[in-house]
C-alpha cells in the first residue's frame, strides 16, 4: 500500500512516516503543501491520502473537495489529521467525504486501527 502524506510542518510528516512504519507501511511519499500533493496525485498511483486539516494556502479540507472532485481520485481514501476536535469541523468534512478523521496526538495504534477502517 501506497500512502501520500500531506503537511505542511516536515516534523509532522516524519512522525507520520515513523507510525507508519511502525503499523508496517513502508511505501510513503510525502507533499508539503496541498498544491504538491495534487501535483503527487496525477502523477504516483496512491492507495491513501493522510492529510492535515490546517495548513496554508490549501487547507486539508480544499485538498478533501478537490480529490473528491476529481473522477481520478474520486474514491480514493482520505484520513483527515486535525488537532481540533470541534463537531463542525468533523460534521464539514463529513460533508466533503472523508473517509476518517484522527485528532491530534494519536498513536500507531488509533492510525492502524483508522486506516484498517478505511481500507476495508
Amino acid at each position: 500500500m501506497k500512502v501520500l502524506v500531506v503537511d505542511d510542518y516536515p516534523t509532522m510528516r516524519r512522525i507520520l512516516r515513523n507510525l507508519l512504519v511502525q503499523i508496517g507501511i513502508t511505501d510513503v511519499e510525502e507533499a508539503g503543501s496541498g498544491a504538491e500533493a495534487l501535483a503527487k496525485l496525477q502523477i504516483a498511483n496512491v492507495d491513501l491520502v493522510i492529510s492535515d486539516w490546517n495548513m496554508e494556502p490549501i487547507t486539508g479540507l480544499e485538498l478533501l473537495k478537490k480529490v473528491r472532485g476529481n473522477a481520478a481520485t474520486l474514491g480514493l481514501p482520505f484520513i483527515m489529521v486535525t488537532a481540533e476536535s470541534k463537531t463542525e469541523n468533523v460534521i464539514e468534512a463529513k460533508k466533503a467525504g472523508v473517509s476518517n478523521y484522527i485528532v491530534k496526538p494519536f498513536t500507531a495504534d488509533t492510525l492502524k486501527s483508522k486506516i484498517a477502517a478505511v481500507m476495508g
